[in-house]
């Protein structure tokens, strides 16, 4: 089934406002296998609001619409929607009244509050937990309009609890469905990766598409059919074969993280880990931890930004540090060796790098990073060089420094 999402609301065409309702439905959306086909955002404009909603009901089956469910002039949704399906507005009282109890007696009513209570004739309405703007469903000839609020936090509650339930309805009786399952790839560029693959990617079934993350490349592969069984195992087969040419590049599917699959290696070696961090500060730690059950494999971390903090901390030699400076290979080692002796982990996982915008030289340029990670073993040492702002090179850090966790745990090298 082909959906589409119109937003509205004129802050969102200012840049005022992160449109993460559409970001969230589209998501919620392939994940029930519906093949979202456009995006569209709309000001606060009758016409424009029109034209959208009557292109979008002659590409797909259903239509999603969120804002524009208030009590002010401007709010339209719910009038244009009657108009282009051709249906009369109806006012119900039972939304009035829940409209009147939600702001009870310690609040008064707010002028245009009925208008919130009146829908396209023959709607199913959907209530709004969370705040006062009912959502609702109304379907005319096989066609769908999905109405609901524009604050993310309402939003996500109706879809959730209400929208949900009439929508795996719907969809019981569609032949055809969106089978996906997404690969993510660490450590090959977006052409690299095309070259590795480009004969499964030039096949129309499964669909292949690349998406940059980033840190790592989403690979995800689609199949439509209306047999669940086949496409199993079409999604299984094709994993495998990329698998095979891709080897440890694959590092999770679907919502899994790098975080996770390192944290649940540990727990299956039954190693602990401990981190130091200069440039990320605490970044990475805060990646650990972010994960439910971290407390069985990591046991915490420094952020030993200064030099001072450094020598105290970690035990990193002042001479190292005055002859190597704080981001070299001799000043990870020590401070990935430091760790694992300060808390008496199996691992000491380290980072130290100029994350810039300033702070570079000739010899050591911003984005030059250097990932230590100590083992029993030993120590492994990377050296990185980094482009990109702030953020990105300090997030490049931590997803490199977990990646070279992920391979030794996998590869013991």
């Amino acid at each position: 089934m082909k959906a589409e999402i119109i937003s509205t609301g004129t802050e969102l065409l200012l840049g005022k406002t992160l449109n993460t309702s559409a970001f969230y439905l589209t998501g919620q959306l392939s994940g029930l296998g519906m093949e979202v086909v456009y995006h569209t955002t709309v000001g606060d404009n009758q016409a424009r609001l029109l034209e959208a909603l009557g292109q979008a009901l002659t590409r797909s089956q259903i239509v999603f619409l969120t804002g524009g469910l208030g009590p002010t002039a401007d709010d339209l949704t719910k009038e244009v929607v009657a108009r282009v399906l051709g249906l009369d507005m109806d006012f119900n009282q039972d939304c009035m009244e829940t409209i009147k109890h939600f702001y009870n007696e310690k609040l008064s009513l707010p002028p245009g509050s009925e208008k919130q209570a009146a829908f396209p004739k023959g709607a199913k309405i959907l209530q709004n937990e969370q705040g006062t703007a009912p959502g609702a469903i109304i379907a005319k000839e096989e066609k769908y309009c999905v109405i609901m609020p524009g604050p993310p936090s309402e939003m996500k509650v109706m879809f959730d609890n209400h929208v949900l339930p009439e929508l795996q309805n719907i969809l019981k009786n569609d032949q055809e469905r969106m089978y996906v399952r997404v690969l993510k790839v660490f450590g090959l560029g977006e052409s690299e990766l095309e070259q590795k693959i480009s004969d499964i990617m030039a096949q129309k079934s499964p669909f292949i598409t690349l998406l940059d993350k980033h840190t790592y490349m989403d690979l995800r592969v689609t199949i439509k059919t209306g047999n669940r069984e086949k496409a199993q195992t079409i999604l299984n087969n094709t994993e495998e074969v990329i698998r095979k040419r891709l080897g440890n590049n694959v590092f999770g599917v679907d919502d899994e993280n790098h975080a996770q699959i390192v944290g649940n290696l540990l727990r299956k070696n039954k190693l602990s880990l401990a981190t130091a961090e200069s440039c990320t500060g605490g970044l990475l730690g805060g990646r650990m931890t972010a994960e439910a059950g971290s407390s069985d494999y990591y046991l915490g971390g420094a952020v030993s930004y200064a030099n001072s903090a450094k020598e105290i901390i970690l035990g990193v030699n002042s001479v190292s540090l005055f002859e190597h400076g704080a981001v070299s290979d001799t000043v990870a080692r020590e401070m990935a060796v430091g760790v694992k002796k300060r808390l008496q982990a199996d691992l000491g996982l380290s980072i130290t790098g100029i994350a810039g915008p300033d702070g570079g030289t000739v010899e050591k340029p911003v984005g030059l990073v250097y990932i230590g990670l100590a083992h029993y073993e030993g120590v492994n040492i990377k050296k990185c060089q980094f482009v990109g702002s702030r953020e990105s090179i300090r997030n490049m850090s931590v997803e490199t420094a977990l990646n070279m966790l992920r391979l030794y745990l996998l590869e013991g090298k």
